[in-house]
């Protein structure tokens, strides 16, 4: 059976060419996409949480990806700095606002006070100086190569209002835009506070403990350990799991369509075979399981085609505009689960339309 399959199939390179072709857009849609969204995202949140802090001591609602609330006062920095284990502190005030600039749609600031957040976090100033006046600010190497910014260069942020670039620092860690955290207490007219306050212990392994100190000592705040707070994109951007599941429902609807109109016109134009198989005694079971056989050989041709179309364009384009691709098992698993399920689904019409062809008829029209 399978060679009469492979001789179908080589009899219409080019139908069978379009149909795999078709299926291949299925893998693409999943594969390529989701590996776009999941390496973006949580590339998002890696940088978000690129902290050598231990603890992040916030209030309720300010860690969200899409939250700017700064509601915890400055003056908690103080208090967290004598509980007995904390060897330094830091006050971040972190700032989200849509912007058609941001990769997402949206552009993340970061106020704080360079010094101690660069110690903490082992960060450097590779060019110019850190932003000290209220207009002033630094970004990190990505964001100036992607915005061609240098140092003096001007910049508008929070709608209309310029600010000189005064450094460039590395590696990137939170916000790729930063400027002092009075400068951004001033412009948002929120003084003495803040989104966040990181806490850097004086051993790591306290860390459950010192947490705990905290706790009864602040009570009615959020202690967050940075261990726990990278964890799945989907996870952490509910839109996310959305879009993904409507890449799968493409996914399957072009690999569907792509395959029913293939075999079935394909089907119209070899009445005559399947009624010459039929004469000769091939049951309607056997009509049926050649062309789904041939729609499974269609799938898995789709699958490799999609595979390979999906890693080159992720490296160009990755090479190119530096966007993050993490391909999963996961997805890569149901583009392959797509592409056979849409296969089969697809040429079950036209098999069964196949089957019901009278032999009679066919050889006596013929």
């Amino acid at each position: 059976m399978l060679e009469l399959v492979l001789a179908n199939l080589r009899t219409r390179p080019f139908r069978t060419f379009i149909s795999v072709v078709g299926v291949a857009l299925g893998v693409v849609l999943v594969v390529l996409f989701t590996g776009l969204a999941r390496g973006m995202s949580n590339d998002m949140v890696r940088r978000a949480n690129n902290w050598k802090a231990e603890i992040v001591f916030t209030r309720p609602g300010a860690m969200e990806l899409t939250s700017s609330n700064a509601n915890v006062s400055v003056t908690y920095a103080q208090k967290l700095a004598e509980i007995e284990g904390v060897r330094e502190v830091v006050p971040v005030y972190r700032y989200i606002t849509p912007s058609a600039k941001g990769r997402w749609g949206v552009q993340q600031l970061d106020g704080v006070d360079w010094e101690p957040f660069a110690r903490m976090n082992e960060m450097r100033i590779v060019e110019g100086r850190a932003a000290v006046a209220n207009d002033e600010v630094i970004l990190d190497e990505r964001q100036a190569r992607d915005d061609k910014v240098a140092i003096g260069d001007t910049i508008q942020l929070f709608g209309d209002k310029n600010y000189k670039v005064t450094g460039i620092f590395s590696p990137p860690s939170g916000s790729r835009i930063k400027m002092s955290l009075a400068a951004m207490q001033a412009v948002l007219e929120n003084a003495n506070k803040c989104t966040y306050i990181l806490v850097k212990l004086n051993d790591p392994a306290d860390t459950d403990k010192v947490a705990a100190r905290i706790n009864e000592a602040l009570p009615g705040n959020k202690i967050n350990l940075t261990r726990d707070l990278v964890i799945d994109a989907e996870d952490r951007i509910p839109s996310l799991g959305t879009f993904l599941k409507v890449l799968v429902g493409l996914g399957v609807f072009v690999s569907t369509i792509f395959v029913l109109l293939s075999m079935y016109t394909t089907i119209t134009e070899r009445r005559k075979e399947i009624g010459i198989l039929k004469s000769l005694g091939a049951s309607r079971l056997f009509i049926v399981q050649v062309i789904e056989q041939e729609a499974v050989m269609i799938g898995v041709l789709g699958v490799l085609l999609g595979f390979a179309v999906s890693f080159i364009a992720a490296f160009f384009i990755q090479k190119q505009f530096e966007l993050i691709f993490e391909f999963s098992w996961g997805w890569m698993v149901t583009a392959v689960l797509i592409a056979i399920a849409g296969s089969l689904l697809g040429a079950l019409y036209p098999a069964w339309k196949a089957s019901s062809i009278d032999p009679v008829l066919v050889l006596a029209n013929e």
